[in-house]
């Protein structure tokens, strides 16, 4: 057999190393694969628990959470998304600092922002460097710093960050989360806790909007509490006492016109004449009926002439005016509403006459002073006009007869160039002293 040759030298020194090698190479670039799609994995799973922190911050705050409730979730997941030990959240009035959350914080430190309460922070300390440059303020390690805060005195505080939360450039309040070992907050990390911040702000904005809204809802509701009351006691004014007057309270949002006071008025007093006969001798329909229809004739020209309807009691009704609301010529309105419902009961009287019943209308018309205002008892008041002048239009009425409208001399003196009359004498009536000249009045000039 033959000699087996040895390969040359460079044959030898390349042939198995080369193949050593290869497996080398191929394992630190799997290496560094594996370290490299940890790391990818590992951002990704922070990214999914920062998203999963905001989703859940949104919702607390779209649920119109209490502010606290808020804040702590805000701060818990700063803390523990950025690994750090501790975490506290302030709010800003423009002057102090309030407690408004704590996470992780140890016993003395949760103690001694209990004793101090709202504050002002020492000169040098990051909150007054915060204060003054509205910007991040991080330290390596707080222990080094001319002014370590509380935390570090009390917590062991290290590393630690403080992110302002701003509102349209105004400070609101300021995230601070903090390490007891020297490591530096990443600029991802910060980032993070300011998209916290942000957060936060828009949390207290949503609660100033949402207090303000509450605050004009309660306006409104008292508002309309108010308008509801006044339209039901509007309505029970109206009820009770005169359109005029009731109007004039409401307007005037007080009472004091139902106050006893004296004014001179025009009185007007009208009843039927046989309307007692004739309710004695009727059907209680037809009497109603009758009253109906006569006190809306009555009611209607009252209206139309500004008059105050004082009381109604059957067929008898007084009307004055000048009282409450003034009106010019008060004496003539009277006059003039007179002949109206006469013209109109004439109608009325004449189709009662042909059912058999025999009625009249008359009127009493007197001038002069009266004590006005409110008389009754609570749930009925009425608005009466006392003394002479409401007698004497009353007596004047008692007279008249059917068809007669009686104007005492006053009330002639202030209509005389506008309505023809006739004197109808004297009348010594009750209730006046000495006897009374009336006039009847027969039409307008």
């Amino acid at each position: 057999m033959g000699k087996i040759k040895t390969p040359p030298k460079s044959i030898r020194r390349s042939g198995v190393k080369p193949q050593r090698g290869n497996r080398s190479a191929k394992q630190r670039t799997a290496k560094v694969l594996e370290e490299k799609l940890a790391s990818v994995q590992r951002e990704l799973a922070g990214v999914r628990d920062q998203q999963g922190a905001t989703s859940e911050i949104l919702r607390i705050i779209s649920a119109r959470a209490n502010l606290s409730d808020v804040f702590s979730a805000i701060l818990q997941k700063a803390t523990v998304l950025c690994e750090a030990k501790f975490g506290l959240m302030y709010t800003y009035d423009g002057a102090l600092f309030h407690n408004a959350a704590m996470h992780g914080a140890p016993d003395a430190l949760v103690e001694h922002h209990s004793r101090r309460g709202p504050f002002r922070p020492p000169p040098g300390t990051p909150l007054d460097r915060l204060l003054a440059t509205l910007s991040v303020i991080k330290s390596a390690d707080d222990s080094r710093e001319a002014t370590p805060s509380a935390p570090t005195r009390l917590a062991g505080a290290r590393s630690h960050i403080a992110v302002p939360m701003l509102k349209n450039g105004a400070l609101v309040g300021v995230i601070v989360i903090y390490r007891t070992e020297v490591n530096p907050f990443t600029d991802g990390q910060i980032d993070l806790v300011r998209s916290f911040a942000a957060q936060a702000a828009l949390a207290i904005e949503n609660a100033r909007l949402l207090s303000d809204l509450n605050d004009l809802n309660q306006q409104l509701g008292k508002r309309v509490a108010e308008q509801v009351a006044e339209i039901e006691r509007m309505g029970r004014l109206r009820r009770f006492l005169p359109p005029q007057v009731a109007d004039l309270i409401v307007s005037s949002g007080n009472e004091r016109q139902l106050e006893s006071h004296r004014r001179d008025i025009t009185a007007l007093f009208c009843d039927l004449r046989g309307f007692t006969g004739f309710s004695e001798s009727a059907d209680p329909e037809d009497v109603m009926m009758l009253l109906r229809e006569y006190h809306a004739a009555v009611g209607r020209f009252t209206m139309e002439y500004s008059g105050t309807l004082e009381r109604y009691a059957g067929d008898g009704i007084m009307v004055i005016f000048n009282d409450p609301v003034s009106v010019p010529d008060p004496s003539l309105r009277a006059v003039k509403m007179s002949l109206d419902i006469r013209e109109a009961l004439g109608v009325l009287t004449e189709k009662w006459r042909r059912l058999g019943h025999d009625i009249g209308f008359g009127v009493g018309i007197a001038h002069g002073f009266a004590t006005l205002g409110t008389i009754g008892f609570e749930g009925r008041f009425d608005y009466a006009a006392i003394g002479t002048v409401s007698n004497l239009a009353s007596r004047l009425c008692d007279e008249a007869k059917a068809g007669q409208i009686l104007i005492s001399a006053r009330v002639l003196m202030a209509v005389e160039n506008d309505v023809e009359v006739e004197s109808v004498g004297e009348f010594t009536l009750k209730g006046i002293r000495r006897p009374v000249g009336a006039y009847n009045v027969l039409g307008r000039r």
